[in-house]
Parts: structure tokens; sequence; C-alpha cells
């Protein structure tokens, strides 16, 4: 079948996949949720690969060991290098405890020749207490649970992130923009 209509041609979306790493209630997941926003209403194609959904769905099974961190991270990143791969903007808020767990993330993109950029979201673990956006804190204090990352199990901050964010520094807003110009200094938006 032919048409006189031309079919428009789409444009061609460069995906990326932004890696949020930082301690419990960091700002993680408000700052990727509030750069996806602004990405949307620009057009772009966006998916938040958030770290506790991730559990529930594509890694319900796995406990909290060393083992069970570093295949949930390699999930997520598999998932967000196909997506990313495919003109997505793929921002991965997970806290992605050990530095070998995400540099192998970093080379799943880096083999396939997919734009990745890791995050630290270093807000003190002080701060992160006070927060508590799960209670996760209050729990561990209480000796209700142990291996909350930061505290009574390790986390291995970025040496050398793409961005440093201090996000108990400033607003959610300002962490955005932050990252926003980021992306947009390194061809992503």
């Amino acid at each position: 079948m032919t048409t006189d209509q031309e079919i428009p041609m789409s444009v061609t979306e460069t995906g990326a996949t932004i890696w949020l790493t930082g301690l419990p209630s960091a700002g993680k997941t408000t700052i990727a949720y509030e750069l996806a926003g602004r990405l949307r209403g620009e057009g772009h194609r966006v998916e938040v690969l958030d770290g506790d959904e991730i559990r529930e769905f594509l890694s319900a099974g796995l406990g909290f060991s060393r083992e069970d961190r570093h295949t949930n991270v390699q999930r997520i990143g598999f998932v967000a290098e196909l997506l990313a791969a495919n003109g997505v903007k793929v921002l991965v808020p997970v806290i992605a405890p050990y530095a070998d767990s995400r540099d192998a993330v970093r080379e799943r993109h880096r083999a396939e020749g997919t734009r990745y950029l890791e995050v630290h979201v270093a807000t003190p673990v002080e701060v992160c207490s006070v927060r508590d956006v799960k209670g996760l804190y209050a729990k561990q204090a209480a000796g209700e649970i142990s291996g909350l990352t930061g505290v009574d199990d390790p986390y291995e901050a970025p040496e050398s992130p793409d961005l440093r964010i201090e996000s108990h520094q400033q607003t959610v807003q300002e962490s955005a923009a932050e990252l926003y110009a980021l992306l947009s200094e390194r061809g992503a938006v």
C-alpha cells in the first residue's frame, strides 16, 4: 500500500545511563525523579530504574550479601544498558555499595559503546540518618536490622565520579540542575 503522505523520520535520541550512587536516604531517587520530569518535559524518552522497585520485581529473592548485591547491580546495569542503547535516558538511583560492581556496569556500557555517567550523591551518613526516609537507620540503631550500608556494612564511595552532588548543601532542584548541566556538557541532552 502506498500513500502520498510522508512518514516523518524519527529523531534519533541519544541514550545514556546516569547511575546515581550513594548511601540510603542520600537523595538519589528524589534527584532522579526531579531530573526525569525536566527531561520528559523537553520530550526526551526517560526511565527511572528505582532500586527498591527493581528488588521487588527483577531481583526478588536476592538478599543483601555481597554476592547478591553484585548480582542485583549487574541485572540493573544490563537493563539500563539495553534501554540506553535504544535511545532512552536511564536514571538509576541505586546504592550499589561496591566499586567493583559499579565498574563492571561501566565496563559493560563501554564495551557496547553506550554512554554511562556515574554520579555520587555524597550525603554524609549523619544527614542520611536524620532524613531516614525508610526508617532503616532507626531500625539499625534499635538492633532490628543489620547490614545497613554505610553504618555496619561497607559503602565504597566512587573515587572519581563524573559528578559529585552534595545534596545536603542545596535543594533538590539545584541538584537536578547540576546533573542536567553535566548531561548537557557531555552531549546527552
